[in-house]
């Protein structure tokens, strides 16, 4: 374990006492120094000491073929595995954990272990580290543990396993021929397709024999491979057919893609990491040239068209799932042709297709072009291909709301709208093609619920007949059958426990109680809920929606400063899930150290409406820090315990630009900012996002560019208050040139400012994740609230945060979501 890194550079003289000269008088009277006591108590709201006090938490629900599924929940007992039949409305334990266990840990003492695995615990029948459990006739059942060992076990009599071959995908090669794990399996479930030296190979998942398909990759003209700079893989980019015969994927050609460099820090010669990636304003940029490899004759059809552009109608990589298929083509059932949306580089007009696998003939079926940006939906790819029934489902937002619109597929002509009104499908779960009904997601549609709540409807295809599934005023997590008959519900708010219930899919009738997060436990502890608040943005008028975190002793009389955890859109905003959390990062930590913290999703942020979503486009200095100043007032109007006189901001990311744009740009009004590995100018960032929601560059005759305005280093000369900038010097999402940038021009400024650059690690900060939550701890108290840390306080080692997060080797049982820094998910990082 490295050793924790002490600041490489701070830029800054007389800090303590010049925070002080900052602060109203009254402040400084009342400076205290905080003890380690004091952090110890604030500690306990992050994620690792507050969630291990909910109990019966509805883990993600794995349906099996026959309608059934089984799920994990977590309680005094342990981890149980139950097992739910929703057709006959029965929840029982999916196996004896018990004698599992003793047949588990037997097995294990007699197998090899796999290469690099180290020898295994032995297995608690409370902590079982099953991550997949595949039932099969009688007692008997195949069990995974991780991506490197699998057993089949026969559970009659006393109990035996048996290790299986092949626990992960196989090994194949990466960007420039690395080896890797990473393989696309086919529909019969016989083949594997994976990347090697810049071609595509298939394996045999029966006999481990390869083939090579491709001959002609080369490095950085590759087949199926994943890299739109600012996230790469070795995970392959393709859609297998149907019937496992062909495969529709695509040539890379990054040959003319500029180069970005990371060097790492280490005695003696540093390591230097290379890879391709694309800038906004950059001429050469990736392109795609689309293909289908026939498998059984090796052949590649090309189709008859230009390279298309790396885009997606979604997202920022052309595979909105990280190299887990391809959101954007469709194959018939068939296996015929296939339907294939392409994006213009400026996202603002897209092509729905249809290729003939066979000889690569394409035709255009529609085109949509939109003034700012077109997004396919809120969170999933929606557009469906119906050549069934000869149509298109499509998914527009021309009437400033996300709505879904049917298609002929022979003419392109629109048939009818299907959903109207207020609110948007977020995302399309299930088409019934036979009863010719959609199921959906969606947002805003019902009177007097939070507009971020998410609920599930069905609607027929003419557009009658809509029906709300899910009546509970509250945000839905939807999981569907494979046959459609039921759908999970687990549903919850920021302030109530999760409810988790089976419902028929026709009517939403319960047909299973589940159970609910029972948290009395954390209540016990002192937790309460952050309070949901509304407040009016810059325009006076139109409703803002967030939270506010206040100590859980509050002192009536008192006033707090205010810190705001901004992160400024546009893919999302800076509040996250309406869902139960008993932690959000370290806003609730923060909060008991003697602040009102507060998050607001400002106008410019997603899942309103489009008009809402697109205010501040093309201007992306903008980072809605005006609604938050105008919130943040509104706010204190309301609540007399907030000092508006002392306020702090701070995020990460696309959070860090919107800190230092704060601190730049409202310099009278934000006291202290912390930016953490913010993308302070998005021409050093990829092009894809830049492009997306700030349009092409263009250069004025004086040389002036479009961009200028959102370049924060532009302004760094308007610094009044106190700013800590934080990168991280491997960081391949937004590289450290963004945050260095800034640093020379408050150099040039001759302004005073704090620096912390964390060698050797990514985005998300790693074995310094701790540190720097303290220092941000530090900051704050210092600068802002004038009081005095504890020096250099301990906080709970980074494997604890881990295994609280279901990320580490300790973790009690997996858990795919990732975090950033301060503990909240990355998908409010870019």
């Amino acid at each position: 374990m490295p050793s924790r890194t002490k600041p490489v550079s701070r830029v800054a003289t007389s800090a303590a006492l010049l925070g002080a000269c900052l602060l109203p008088l009254a402040a400084v009277s009342q400076q205290r120094i905080l003890t380690k006591d004091d952090y110890a108590n604030a500690e306990k709201f992050m994620a690792y000491g507050a969630n291990p006090l909910v109990q019966h938490t509805m883990a993600t629900p794995t349906f099996l073929p026959d309608g059934r599924f089984w799920y994990r929940d977590t309680g005094d007992d342990g981890v149980v595995f139950f097992m739910v039949d929703p057709a006959k409305g029965t929840k029982t334990p999916a196996f004896d954990q018990v004698k599992l266990a003793a047949a588990l840990n037997a097995a294990m003492a007699k197998a090899p272990l796999p290469d690099g695995m180290a020898a295994p615990r032995t297995i608690d029948p409370h902590r079982l580290p099953i991550t997949d459990f595949t039932p099969g006739d009688g007692q008997t059942f195949t069990v995974s543990m991780g991506s490197a060992m699998r057993m089949h076990c026969d559970m009659a009599g006393a109990g035996t396993c048996t290790p299986l071959p092949g626990g992960g995908q196989g090994s194949g090669g990466g960007r420039g021929g690395r080896n890797r794990a990473a393989a696309e399996l086919s529909p019969d479930k016989k083949k594997q397709a994976f990347i090697r030296d810049w071609n595509l190979w298939i394996r045999d998942v029966k006999t481990g024999e390869e083939t090579q398909l491709t001959t002609d990759g080369q490095k950085n003209y590759g087949y199926a491979t994943d890299n739109a700079g600012w996230t790469h893989s070795n995970n392959p980019i393709l859609v297998w057919s149907p019937d496992s015969n062909k495969i529709a994927t695509f040539q890379q050609d990054q040959r003319k893609t500029g180069d970005m460099y990371l060097i790492s820090t280490n005695n003696g010669h540093p390591k230097l990491e290379a890879w391709k990636y694309p800038l906004a304003g950059d001429k050469d940029i990736t392109m795609i040239e689309r293909v289908v490899i026939d498998v059984p004759a090796k052949k590649v059809v090309r189709f008859k068209m230009p390279p298309d552009q790396h885009r997606s109608t979604l997202c920022d990589d052309i595979s909105c799932r990280g190299g887990s298929g391809w959101d954007d083509v469709m194959w018939s059932d068939d296996s015929k042709s296939i339907a294939f949306v392409s994006t213009a580089r400026d996202h603002r007009q897209e092509w729905l297709r249809i290729a003939n696998p066979e000889t690569g003939d394409i035709r255009e079926v529609y085109t949509e072009t939109v003034p700012k940006f077109f997004e396919s939906g809120n969170g999933k790819v929606n557009w469906k291909y119906l050549p069934a029934s000869n149509e298109f489902l499509w998914f527009s937002e021309r009437d400033n709301w996300g709505q879904m619109y049917l298609y002929d597929l022979t003419t392109g002509k629109l048939k009818n709208q299907i959903t109207t009104g207020e609110g948007n499908v977020t995302q399309v779960l299930r088409i019934d093609e036979k009863a010719r009904v959609l199921y959906f997601k969606a947002v805003g549609k019902e009177k007097g619920w939070d507009p971020y709540y998410e609920a599930f409807y069905r609607i027929d295809f003419d557009g009658k007949n809509m029906k709300l599934l899910s009546p509970e005023k509250a945000d839905h997590q939807i999981t569907l059958s494979p046959d459609g008959r039921f759908f999970v519900d687990v549903y919850s708010t920021v302030t109530e426990p999760q409810t988790a219930v089976v419902r028929d899919d026709a009517t939403g009738r319960i047909a299973v109680q589940l159970g609910r997060q029972d948290i009395s436990r954390l209540l016990a502890s002192g937790w309460v809920p952050p309070t949901p608040i509304t407040v009016k943005g810059r325009d006076g008028k139109t409703d803002l929606y967030g939270f506010m975190f206040k100590p859980t002793k509050i002192e009536m009389g008192r006033k707090y400063p205010i810190i705001n955890h901004v992160y400024p859109g546009p893919q999302t905003g800076s509040c996250g899930a309406r869902t139960f959390a008993a932690a959000h990062g370290d806003l609730q930590s923060l909060a008991e150290l003697g602040f009102v913290v507060v998050c607001i999703d400002g106008m410019g942020t997603p899942w309103r409406s489009k008009t809402f979503h697109e205010f501040y486009y093309g201007d992306m200095g903008d980072a809605t820090i005006p609604d938050q100043v105008a919130g943040m007032k509104d706010l204190a109007a309301k609540y007399p315990f907030i000092d508006l006189s002392r306020a702090g901001i701070y995020g990460h990311s696309g959070g860090g630009n919107a800190t230092a744009g704060a601190m730049f740009h409202f310099p009278d009004f934000f006291a202290v900012g912390i930016a953490e590995s913010g993308n302070h100018d998005n021409r050093e960032y990829e092009d894809d996002w830049a492009e997306k929601w700030s349009g092409l560059e263009t250069i004025s005759a004086d040389g002036s560019s479009s961009y200028d305005s959102q370049a924060n280093q532009n302004y760094a000369k308007n610094l009044k208050g106190h700013l800590l900038l934080a990168h991280g010097t491997f960081d391949d999402n937004v590289p450290p040139n963004n945050t260095l940038i800034v640093v020379e021009q408050l150099i040039k400024a001759n302004k005073d400012f704090d620096l912390l650059m964390i060698p050797n690690v990514p985005h998300g900060y790693g074995y310094a994740t701790q540190y720097m939550t303290r220092r941000r701890w530090d900051y704050f108290v210092r600068y802002l609230a004038g009081n005095t840390p504890p020096k250099e306080y301990e906080m709970q080692p980074p494997e604890r945060l881990m295994s609280a997060m279901g990320l580490g080797p300790d973790a009690d049982e997996p858990n795919d979501t990732e975090f950033d820094v301060t503990g909240n998910d990355l998908w409010q990082s870019k």
